[in-house]
Order: structure tokens, then C-alpha cells, then sequence
């Protein structure tokens, strides 16, 4: 049997194989194609459907309307080539979809991959949940049934949005601890395209642009940060964005523990540098590696110093 693939983000596309199915042309047949779909875990009364969707058409009408549009549902995605009834049950009185009866859906893979990685520290994400994640966020094509404003379809469309948002978050914390920074960078970027006003994206960035070695892209970013947020919701940016700023300004940036560390890193030897100069990656990667470690060098030197600072402080007031 071909399993039927569902895409509900984005432009709406059923298909099976390469064939996309024409049953749900219709506005209304994918409405309630989206709607079963979201709610598959249970059965759904008819005359709750039926006022659902057409809710202002008389109740024999918005019943007739139902069994027509069920009907259409139920030829779309019943395989001709299978014996079986197809995943869509319906009697009487009641309604329900099965998508175990073998149809892949979109918005259960993201919402499988967000619930895992949730419930994982940030800082333990391994590589499988990332590499999940990034599946996930690359399922993401755009808003749920983009032209339908019915309630469940408003906040559904937000929830996942949310998801999608705090997928890419998480993405970009993990970028950071591996030092995969131009990865982060893409990640933010997709999440301000989402939304443009979103401060703690900007944060996240600045913190990227400046490990990565380009702090004054990491200043302009704040720039860019902040007249977003005056544009879009009249407001300043926070007073730990203007913390982080400073910090960047005047080069006195915190350096993350690398993944898998606990303390602060050693200073970066020669071995490891030598590590990250791997001959099969893209050049632009090799350079963008070695400004890093650089930095990171560079930052970590100045930690030594100023605790070395504060130790002759120290020693001279007990005298």
C-alpha cells in the first residue's frame, strides 16, 4: 500500500506517490480534511461537524453538506489499490479518522519532534533530537490553511507557529554550544522571518555574530534589533538585550561552555585547532571555524587576565 502524504502548512497538498489527489479542491472538504486530521485522536458527533463548518446554513442543509463533503474525503483517501475501507470511519451519528491506516501528516512530525526535544535541558540535546528538529522546522512551509479564519483554525494556526518558533530557539542554543554558528545565524533568520519583532531571536544572533568573530555585526544587529521592536511594538529593547550590547561593545562577551563541557573550556591548543581546520569542509566553513576558536582564545586570555588581575588585588589588600 502507498501512503498518503499530508501537507496542511503552507500550501494545503495531499498526495499519494507522485499523484496529488484531487478530492479536496474544495475549501470547505480541506477545512474539514484539516480539522479530523488535527483532532484524529477522537470521535466527533456529526451534528457538532455539520454546525462547525456551516454553521450558517439551516441544520438540514449543513447536515447535507457534511455527508457530501465526508463522501469526498472518504474517495480522496481510500486507495483503489488496497481492499481496505480507508482510514476515514463514519456512521450515524458519529466521525473519525485513523491515521495509523497509513497516512504521513506534517503537523504530527513537528509535533512529535517539538514534544521530545521539550522535554530535554537545551544544553543535553544530542544530535538525533537535533537533527529531528531540523526535519521539523524544514516541514514548516508556512501558516495552517493560509485564507481560513475560523477559531479552531486561528488557534491552531498559532500553536504551531509557536512550536515552529521555539523549534528554531532551540536549534540556534544547540548551534551555539557546537560552535556551528553560521548554522545558528540561518536558523535566526528563518525565526525573524516568522517574526520580525522577536527580541529574544535578535538576542540570540548577537551572541552568534559576536562568537563567530564579527562583533560589529553583532552592534548592528542591535541596531537592527531595536528599531524593529520601536516599529513594530513601540517599545525598547530590555534591559538584558542593553546588557548584552555593552558586553559585546567593550569585548567583555561571557564564553560559553563548549557541549559537553562543565567548566569554562581551557585555553584552545594547538591539537584542537588543528582539529578544526578538517580539510573536507568548505573553505568559507574552515576560515568561519578558525575566527571562532580565535575568539574564543582571545576571550578566554582576557578571563585569565582579569583573574590574575583580581588575585594581586586581593593579595595587596591582605598586606
Amino acid at each position: 500500500m502507498v501512503r498518503l502524504q499530508v501537507k496542511l502548512l503552507g500550501k494545503f497538498c495531499a498526495s499519494r506517490g507522485e499523484q496529488e489527489l484531487a478530492a479536496f479542491r474544495s475549501g470547505k472538504v480541506k477545512e474539514l480534511l484539516c480539522y479530523l486530521l488535527l483532532h484524529h485522536e477522537r470521535e466527533h458527533a456529526r451534528e457538532v461537524l455539520a454546525a462547525q463548518m456551516w454553521g450558517e446554513c439551516t441544520t438540514p442543509l449543513s447536515k447535507k453538506y457534511l455527508r457530501q463533503a465526508l463522501w469526498q474525503i472518504h474517495q480522496g483517501l481510500r486507495d483503489p489499490a488496497c481492499d481496505s475501507l480507508g482510514p476515514l470511519h463514519a456512521d450515524s451519528e458519529s466521525v473519525r479518522l485513523d491515521l495509523s491506516a497509513g497516512i504521513d501528516l506534517d503537523v504530527e512530525f513537528i509535533e512529535k519532534a517539538f514534544h521530545k526535544a521539550s522535554n530535554i535541558p537545551t544544553s543535553q540535546l544530542d544530535e538525533s533530537t537535533a537533527e529531528a528538529l531540523q526535519r521539523a522546522v524544514e516541514l514548516y512551509r508556512g501558516e495552517l490553511l493560509p485564507g481560513c479564519y475560523l477559531d479552531w483554525c486561528l488557534y491552531h494556526r498559532e500553536r504551531l507557529q509557536n512550536m515552529y518558533l521555539t523549534m528554531l530557539d532551540l536549534l540556534m542554543a544547540y548551534s551555539e554550544l557546537h560552535s556551528q554558528y553560521a548554522a545558528g545565524k540561518e536558523f535566526g533568520e528563518r525565526s525573524l522571518q516568522e517574526d520580525p519583532a522577536r527580541e529574544r531571536t535578535y538576542v540570540r544572533l548577537m551572541r552568534l555574530d559576536c562568537l563567530s568573530g564579527d562583533r560589529a555585526g553583532a552592534l548592528r544587529r542591535f541596531q537592527k534589533c531595536a528599531a524593529a521592536l520601536r516599529e513594530e511594538l513601540d517599545v525598547s529593547p530590555s534591559r538584558s538585550t542593553l546588557e548584552l550590547c555593552e558586553q559585546i561593545r567593550s569585548d567583555n562577551l561571557p564564553v560559553p561552555a563548549r557541549a559537553g563541557s562543565i567548566a569554562t573550556p581551557d585555553l584552545v591548543c594547538p591539537a584542537e585547532l588543528k582539529c578544526e581546520e578538517d580539510p573536507t569542509l568548505p573553505l568559507q566553513t574552515r576560515l568561519e571555524n578558525i575566527r571562532a576558536l580565535l575568539v574564543r582564545m582571545r576571550q578566554r586570555i582576557q578571563l585569565d587576565i582579569k583573574a590574575v588581575d583580581d588575585a594581586i588585588s586581593l593579595r595587596d589588600i591582605s598586606r
